[in-house]
């Protein structure tokens, strides 16, 4: 009987100790978990796996930092390890064991892939436990980094794409400056800095900064400031300072200079606050980005995709690439715009503040957009100096202010949108006559002692045609009432008010605010109130007239589909024809308001306006800015519309008048 009892205890006691080898690690069991650590990029982790032979050769502060900043620097994401484990599990008996992997990832530079072969060993972790562990060496990083190589991401900027014109002229390019540089070695006397800080505009002090850089030597050329490439006059001043070299530099440049500043805008230094906002994009403290403009719309696709490669760089000054980006160059991007007709807009103005927008009604390509006056995109772009900007920005005729995207008040040359609008509802038709008495009127005693005024009494009863040939603020007042605030609000929807214009270079709203009473209601008629639009909106505007009724969708790029409408059935084509020919009399009558802008054969149909602001009450004169629209009825492939600031209408004539001139 003991002896049944002993052989039950000694079979249970083997069975024990069976079950006890069976907990023991494996191999491949180990490496799966130290796969799955280095997948999560638990690096502090993935060293308690590593051999006694290894640790002793790298100290876990030393991997974990290496692993951390290497996959940091190289932003690798999506790691991915594929291994196979072995058909027959390890043998108890042995004390090696490998495995071959497959790692991939993803980085900076693309996507990285490499095989390798992983080693593990059996080691006594104390007297009771075995576990095994791996033989790791720098290769498991990448295969070819080994002890002592270093790894370099150098980037390969891009070459940032041309604004064109409809002609393939520049409008923003690349090209060359002039780099301004002193040769410390070659000064001679003390007053060298103090002279080229006075010719430059810049302090001395960043000349003395510049010169104490510690790289700085005797006979090494060192850069102060990048002057425009037609600087004549004063690279001979520069020249004949002892150690003042002059050479090359590449910069962006930009032809029409403040013709089309603040259309293309410009280029300026990348800032923290840049850095901080595009830090997924590629950028670097020394890049340039789009800061106004269409270099600020288009910086994306002007900027192109910077190029970068993962080198490795070995001990014997050989290199290894890792991953490699192309880089992406810019894309040229081809405008509407005529750079010969923006330059004879631009020029008319004569440094008069003023805005003006000429597009073609058929297709809806804008040929021309101005804003004056403008800065120099070439100096900022290479950097103003304290003296420059607050020049510019002390200027009362505000050179930094973008008019060609802003609204202002249009006075009457709404008076025909208002027309349209009633001529649609049925609330004006072309043979109702108003009968107006004096030059001053008020719907009721309701208005107190305000009252529209108008600027002539005709001494006869008033249709549209004729509202529009004398401008009779009273009929529009009046037939605005007669049409109601919400269907005159719907109207001016109807035209795009209130709403963003679909068009590349963003443009504040067309608003005509809180209408309110019949007094902001008769205001609004005639383009004052609380009206307020962009002069692009009111050349498209008047698209209308030429179009049959239909208003053309604005384009500014070559590429986009031309004739496309944007808002449709504004009128029939018949009241879009007795529109036009009203306007046209608007010219040619002896009466018509632009009865100065009518030119020996060459028709145009158009309306002025004269739009107050700042005005403190009734009765007292407030400032003006002076509208006129203007296109060839004939031959309507222009329509320009153009305002003067703090100037009549009769300014504005003038200008229109000679732009279609010089365009005949």
């Amino acid at each position: 009987m003991k002896k049944k009892w002993f052989l039950i205890l000694l079979v249970l006691l083997i069975m024990i100790l069976a079950g006890c080898s069976d907990k023991v690690a494996k191999p491949e069991d180990q490496f799966s978990e130290y796969v799955q650590l280095w997948e999560k990029q638990d690096f502090d982790k993935m060293y308690n796996y590593l051999s006694t032979e290894t640790k002793e050769q790298v100290k876990k502060e030393d991997f974990v930092e290496r692993y951390s900043k290497i996959y940091k620097d190289l932003e690798i994401q999506d790691l991915d390890i594929q291994f196979t484990k072995p058909e027959e599990e390890t043998d108890k008996k042995d004390e090696t064991a490998e495995f071959p992997l497959h790692v991939s990832m993803d980085s900076l530079a693309g996507e990285i892939e490499f095989d390798q072969q992983s080693h593990w060993v059996k080691e006594e972790v104390d007297d009771k436990t075995t576990e095994w562990h791996m033989n790791w060496d720098s290769t498991f990083i990448f295969p070819d980094l080994e002890e002592g190589d270093k790894i370099s991401v150098p980037t390969i900027p891009p070459i940032r794409g041309a604004i064109l014109d409809r002609n393939g002229i520049a409008l923003a390019e690349n090209g060359e400056a002039i780099q301004v540089g002193i040769v410390p070695g070659k000064m001679e006397g003390d007053d060298t800095v103090a002279k080229l800080a006075q010719l430059l505009g810049i302090d001395a002090e960043s000349i003395e900064n510049a010169l104490n850089q510690s790289w700085v030597k005797s006979d090494l050329l060192v850069p102060i400031k990048t002057i425009p490439a037609k600087s004549d006059k004063l690279s001979e001043k520069l020249l004949a300072l002892p150690g003042v070299q002059l050479g090359k530099s590449e910069a962006r440049i930009y032809p029409l200079a403040e013709r089309a500043a603040h259309l293309t805008g410009n280029l300026s230094s990348v800032t923290a606050e840049d850095l901080e906002e595009h830090k997924d994009k590629g950028y670097t403290d020394t890049d340039m980005i789009g800061r106004r403009g269409l270099e600020l719309v288009l910086e994306d696709r002007l900027r192109g995709t910077p190029g970068v490669q993962i080198i490795i760089k070995k001990e014997d000054g050989s290199e290894k690439i890792l991953a490699e980006k192309e880089v992406e160059n810019g894309e040229d991007v081809e405008l509407t715009i005529d750079s010969a007709l923006q330059t004879i807009i631009y020029d008319e103005f004569q440094g008069k503040p003023g805005t003006a927008a000429a597009i073609d009604p058929e297709t809806g390509e804008t040929i021309a957009l101005v804003s004056s006056p403008a800065f120099d995109p070439n100096l900022l772009t290479l950097g103003a100096n304290e003296d420059q900007w607050k020049k510019l920005q002390d200027d009362p005729k505000q050179p930094m202010l973008n008019r060609l995207n802003s609204a202002f008040a249009p006075g009457s040359v709404l008076k025909p949108i208002t027309a349209a609008i009633g001529l649609k509802d049925g609330a004006i038709t072309w043979d109702e006559k108003l009968t107006i008495n004096g030059k001053g009127w008020k719907k009721d005693n309701s208005w107190g002692k305000y009252e529209v005024k108008r600027v002539s009494d005709p001494g006869v009863p008033i249709d549209l045609d004729k509202a529009l040939i004398y401008s009779d603020n009273i009929y529009f007042a009046q037939k605005a009432i007669e049409l109601g605030q919400d269907k005159f609000e719907a109207g001016l929807k109807n035209f795009g008010f209130a709403e963003d214009m679909p068009y590349l270079y963003p443009m504040h709203q067309s608003t005509y605010g809180e209408i309110g009473t019949d007094i902001a209601l008769a205001d609004s008629s005639y383009g004052q109130g609380q009206i307020e639009l962009t002069v692009l909106h009111l050349a498209t505007m008047y698209s209308t007239f030429t179009n049959k009724g239909n208003m053309v969708k604005p384009i500014l790029e070559t590429k986009e589909k031309k004739g496309e409408i944007w808002k449709k059935d504004l009128l029939t084509e018949d009241q879009a024809k007795q529109l036009t020919a009203s306007l046209r009399k608007v010219v040619d009558d002896s009466n018509g308001t632009a009865r100065g802008a009518k030119i020996e054969g060459y028709p145009l149909a158009g309306k002025t306006g004269t739009a107050e602001y700042e005005k403190a009450e009734q009765g007292v004169e407030g400032k003006e800015n002076g509208w006129f629209v203007a296109y060839n009825p004939e031959k309507p492939d222009l329509i320009i519309a153009l305002m003067v600031q703090e100037g009549g209408s009769a300014g504005a004539i003038d200008h229109v008048k000679n732009i279609f001139k010089e365009q005949q």
